[in-house]
């Protein structure tokens, strides 16, 4: 079944390159988005609570930008999850973006999901 692609937004209150390294490394992303990350080359394994791990492969980035990841049982489809950072030109006010893909009827899970993953991360950066 096709999936639904889904946008979030979260006002981030911290510099750019910082936010990019908790997005873009194993190190980071360990801190806020799983309990272990490991980084092999573009492929990234995250664990959850002692089990399996699960593969995701950074398919595009940009430094200080974006990162794209696909997860390897989404491989041959078009899903992906993307988190772009998003300098406003007025008020140089920064938000990260989230892009996602959820089964239909899954968007209000999969939103509270990256709610709750956002708000670890926010507390991390002390911008909460």
């Amino acid at each position: 079944m096709a999936k639904t692609k889904v946008h979030f937004e979260y006002p981030m209150h911290c510099q750019s390159e910082i936010l990019y390294e908790y997005l873009a490394s194993a190190e980071g992303l360990a801190e806020w988005f799983a309990e272990e990350v490991v980084e092999k080359g573009d492929d990234f394994y995250f664990s959850w609570n002692g089990g399996e791990p699960e593969k995701a492969t950074m398919i595009r980035y940009k430094p200080e930008s974006f990162v794209r990841y696909r997860w390897e049982v989404d491989e041959g489809t078009k899903n992906f999850f993307e988190m772009t950072i998003v300098i406003d030109e007025i008020t140089n006010d920064l938000s990260l973006n989230i892009t996602d893909f959820a089964d239909e009827g899954d968007e209000e899970e999969v939103q509270q999901y990256w709610d709750n993953l956002i708000e670890n991360l926010q507390i991390k950066l002390g911008a909460a």
